[in-house]
């Protein structure tokens, strides 16, 4: 089905193409009869073989959506039924705010990527807080996303990050502080210094306040870091991620390398997404793994478009990884390929499940 629409959404400007799918899949989902005919379609009927329990959540197989495709929770009834077993919704900052100017989203299909500088263009923390409500209950997992505002200087940026939490931890199942775009200015310098200790523990201490305050447990709160980080600054981050509570890492955000592209767009700023980043984020994965002896979950995110691609992820470290670029370009049934063909080279490999596979490159 994708195939016959993909070239009517590349003739349209990329942003607009953007909004027509989240908003057509949030209006779908409210159509009588239109949630199950999704389903049907793109629905992905995983094995126990492939179930993933993590975070004390369980999640169906390993493939889920990352943050930036539905800012502001519009289509998680529509995206919850494409076979997806969890998404993130977000970035997602305190006040609403426009983002930078347009036009900020390129194609790049030769080179299978995509170049955004959107700049966290959302309607703020109470309009997602409402729509999630709405929702009632949500049929995958939930991960909000959040970050500051752009007009937020990074000495009071922890404040914003707890005023996100405050509004939206009732909403959420877990959540993903977000220091690694490069589109808000000098958010990037946050993974470093005692700037990222401070604010992961101030995350910390007010995610332990709602969870006192809703009851139960601290719902699960991951860091997303960007691959353009050597081995000795991924070394610290690991260790300040560890010894703040967080509950794991997600690697990796966009890149701001170029190495390779052959589309002029190559030379637009912003963050670069898609197949040019398959080998770094694995690398990134493999490297966290090791560097915390594979106690801190990870999640793998950046250039997954086939299964082998999801496999190599998981086989360096990673217990759940999420596409998006992937998503533009292949359309929704990537989803059911990749959890597909997981199950066929988990059995080449002789694992019974997938999460024997986690990790395996370190076991050799």
């Amino acid at each position: 089905m994708y195939k016959w629409v993909k070239p009517i959404f590349f003739k349209m400007d990329p942003e607009a193409a953007h909004h027509l799918v989240v908003d057509g899949m949030g209006t779908a989902a409210r159509i009588p009869g239109a949630a199950s005919l999704l389903r049907g379609i793109w629905g992905v009927h995983a094995g126990r073989e492939l179930e993933v329990d993590l975070f004390g959540l369980r999640f169906a197989h390993p493939v889920g959506l990352a943050a930036g495709l539905d800012k502001n929770a519009k289509a998680v009834a529509g995206f919850s039924r494409i076979g997806l077993s969890f998404m993130e919704v977000g970035t997602v900052t305190p006040l609403g705010q426009p983002g930078n100017d347009k036009p900020r989203l390129f194609r790049l299909p030769p080179d299978e990527a995509l170049i955004n500088r959107m700049g966290f263009n959302n309607e703020g923390a109470d309009a997602m807080a409402v729509r999630l409500k709405k929702l009632g209950r949500r049929p995958i997992p939930i991960a909000v996303n959040i970050g500051k505002n752009k007009l937020t200087p990074n000495e009071r940026a922890a404040d914003d990050y707890r005023e996100c939490l405050r509004k939206l931890y009732a909403h959420g199942d877990f959540f993903v502080v977000n220091i690694s775009s490069p589109n808000t200015p000098d958010l990037r310098k946050l993974q470093h210094g005692d700037e990222l200790k401070s604010l992961l523990d101030a995350v910390s201490g007010e995610m332990r306040i709602q969870a006192k305050k809703h009851g139960g447990a601290p719902k699960p709160i991951l860091v997303k870091i960007a691959p353009d980080n050597d081995e000795e600054q991924l070394g610290y981050m690991a260790e300040a991620i560890r010894s703040s509570g967080m509950s794991g890492i997600i690697a990796t955000n966009t890149t701001l390398g170029r190495e390779g592209l052959t589309h002029a767009n190559a030379a637009e700023t912003g963050g670069l997404s898609g197949r040019p980043l398959t080998r770094r984020s694995t690398e990134i994965v493999r490297s966290l793994y090791r560097m915390t002896e594979g106690k801190l979950p990870i999640i793998g995110s950046g250039g997954i478009f086939t299964a082998q691609d999801a496999y190599d992820k998981i086989k360096a470290g990673a217990s759940l990884v999420e596409v998006y670029t992937s998503l533009i370009y292949k359309g929704p049934g990537v989803v059911g390929e990749i959890a597909n063909g997981l199950r066929k080279l988990l059995r080449q490999d002789g694992f019974d499940r997938l999460t024997d596979a986690i990790g395996a490159d370190h076991r050799q």
